[in-house]
């Protein structure tokens, strides 16, 4: 019994993280929308690009952005970034460790590249 519960949560877990951009706007999920698009290490959409999402709430998008993109530029997980091939869009610039994130997923980058 404890195990279908255990396994249940962790279904409705993984389901809510596949919810697409469209998805999470019908349901007025802009902080979401943000941090998605942070972690992933995007650049932060206009607000005309979220108004095409339907009524956006640039406030709420801006706070999961902030959230998502500061987790994105770690400098401990750069290089792994890099060699896996994931382009980094410059989102980490102003950032504290700005610098050390850029030189780590060069690094990697240029490992992916030869």
């Amino acid at each position: 019994m404890m195990k279908n519960i255990i396994a249940l949560a962790l279904l409705g877990t993984l389901v809510g993280c596949v919810s697409s951009t469209e998805q999470l706007a019908e349901s007025g999920d802009w902080y979401q929308i943000g941090y998605q698009d942070g972690v992933k290490g995007h650049t932060e959409r206009s607000y005309k690009d979220l108004a095409k999402l339907g009524g956006a709430k640039q406030s709420e998008y801006n706070e999961g952005y902030t959230e998502g993109v500061t987790e994105y530029c770690n400098p401990n997980f750069a290089y792994q970034m890099g060699i896996s091939g994931q382009y980094y869009e410059g989102v980490c610039e102003g950032m504290p460790e700005s610098q050390k994130f850029r030189m780590e997923w060069q690094r990697g980058w240029a490992e992916y590249s030869n």
